[in-house]
């Protein structure tokens, strides 16, 4: 009687290396960034002091706007444009939503004899 021998199949290799194997050879070709450990807390540094002088000359845009509308003439869109460099649209919507809505001011509206419209705010509050 003839034994069969039985061989196993061999199982070839393939050429990819394992993910231990990737991971080693990446982290040789990028360059070491600090682990989370070592780095500084974001954000949770000294507080930074703002300058008493800086903070008081700083006029905001909504504050420019606000001086336009509160003089006695009032302003024109063009007028507010200008002085922040807005689209007319975002002059209505800051007039409306802002000025009518957010601070409830009370906006009012004139045409003059040229026929150029004028706004102005009134100084008390209302609503």
């Amino acid at each position: 009687m003839e034994s069969a021998i039985m061989t196993s199949p061999t199982i070839e290799t393939t050429s990819k290396p394992s993910r231990v194997a990737r991971a080693k050879s990446l982290r040789e070709v990028t360059p070491a960034v600090a682990s989370k450990a070592n780095r500084p807390p974001a954000g949770r540094g000294k507080p930074k002091k703002i300058d008493s002088v800086e903070s008081r000359a700083r006029l905001t845009k909504q504050d420019q706007v606000l001086t336009l509308l509160k003089r006695s003439g009032g302003a024109t869109i063009d007028e507010i444009m200008q002085a922040t460099d807005w689209q007319q649209h975002s002059v209505r919507g800051f007039l409306a939503g802002t000025v009518k809505k957010k601070l409830g001011l009370t906006l009012i509206s004139s045409k003059d004899k040229d026929g150029v419209r004028r706004y102005r705010v009134e100084t008390r509050r209302g609503r």
